[in-house]
């Protein structure tokens, strides 16, 4: 390996699949192999969607230790789960195979990458043992497999999402895991840091996606590609912004009547926006951790109502105790319903946003969508609707 291509996968490792493309493209597919080597299977298929299908096939090729091909086989499991990550399995042997016989097989293969463990299959390749390579070391040379291998060895799944397998593997911590197809047959590993690796960037990326940035974007996406990914999301928001302004519209003459009005609106849309932002924060890390099972997810509204009652009353006495201390400075006849009408608004609208922080993740789930997609913007707006439409409603019906 040259200093060039390691810098060349150090650059492409910190930029978006488009653009780390782009930076290849003109390179020999023997360089482009190495340096995608060097990235991982997950970011070496993301990156090869870009190119064309030859163009894919003949990077593959110019793999020296069969990774590409891995990768095509790779592609087909959905994104985002355990089979995109996976590698080549060198060291499987049937359980009958001595510690001799596996350790001069091995003696090429392991100048070329590191080996953790042997794998034992039967004649339908069916995972059925595993020993730790530096244990071989130490059997005797006519020791078989089966003598020395841990049978019945944990395995992944490789239609498992990650969020499932790193669940399963939480408490384990082994450098690399065996990868197995419904019916139990060795089909690849993945090595532990590559999962964790994967893990850490797809949490990163769940901020951004509540407000509509893609998880592809980096620091050193270039301004135009990054103006694309953001730009429809915005045009989405100032949609919803709309909808918000068109609730104090329909409210116009309230507020031109009792001016004091305008001044909490902020007050009160803040308050339940970030009620609501709690909820969705804490229903977002249950959905990842699987704690929202079938039939929590009612539960889970209900908590979210009640807390927001509780904090919406304690807040809403602060807020209406402002507002009848500003009415009554300002001689207005109406400053203790005016206060009143403060407290029942926080309280109702701070329900309101727990429940709508807890449902829409759930929502977007329940259709197929990401969870964490753009929930900030849907959630700002029922929030705004709601809280705007209570204060205001309330005030008309009550004092005018």
């Amino acid at each position: 390996m040259t200093v060039t291509e390691t810098r060349l996968s150090e650059r492409i490792r910190k930029l978006d699949t488009q653009v780390a493309r782009d930076k290849l493209e003109g390179l020999p597919d023997a360089e482009i192999a190495q340096a995608l080597a060097e990235l991982g299977p997950g970011h070496a298929i993301d990156i090869l969607q870009g190119f064309s299908a030859a163009r894919r096939a003949s990077i593959a090729a110019a793999t020296t230790s069969g990774e590409g091909e891995q990768w095509l086989q790779d592609w087909n499991y959905p994104e985002g789960s355990i089979g995109r990550l996976m590698e080549t399995t060198p060291a499987v042997f049937r359980p009958e195979t001595t510690a001799s016989s596996v350790i001069e097989a091995m003696r090429e293969v392991v100048k070329r990458q590191l080996i953790t463990y042997i794998f034992a299959v039967d004649a339908e390749r069916r995972l059925i043992g595993v020993v730790t390579f530096r244990e071989l070391l130490y059997a005797s040379e006519d020791a078989q497999l089966m003598d020395v291998m841990v049978r019945e060895p944990f395995a992944l799944n490789a239609q498992s999402s990650l969020v499932d397998a790193m669940r399963e593997v939480v408490t384990r911590h082994y450098p690399v895991y065996p990868v197995c197809d419904s019916a139990g047959r060795l089909i690849g590993q993945v090595r532990g840091q590559v999962m964790f690796e994967q893990q850490a960037f797809e949490i990163s990326a769940q901020a951004g996606s509540m407000v509509g940035v893609e998880k592809e974007e980096r620091t050193s996406t270039p301004w135009l590609r990054a103006l694309k990914f953001r730009h429809p999301w915005l045009q989405l928001n100032l949609l919803t912004a709309f909808i918000a302004a068109a609730v104090v519209g329909i409210f116009q003459s309230t507020v031109n009547q009792i001016v004091l009005l305008a001044v909490f609106l902020p007050v009160l849309s803040g308050q339940c926006s970030n009620t609501g932002c709690q909820a969705l924060a804490v229903t977002l890390r249950g959905m990842t951790l699987n704690e929202i099972r079938a039939g929590r997810a009612n539960v889970l509204l209900v908590k979210e109502a009640w807390l927001g009652l509780l904090n919406g009353l304690l807040v809403g006495f602060v807020a209406g105790t402002a507002m009848y201390i500003i009415a009554r400075m300002e001689h207005n006849v109406h400053a203790l319903p005016l206060a009143l009408i403060t407290v029942v608004a926080m309280a109702l609208s701070s329900v309101a946003s727990g429940i709508a922080g807890a449902a829409v993740p759930m929502g977007l789930k329940r259709i197929g969508a990401d969870p964490a997609m753009a929930s900030s913007i849907f959630l700002t707006t029922a929030t705004d609707v709601v809280s705007m439409g209570l204060f205001l409603g309330m005030a008309r019906w009550l004092l005018l």
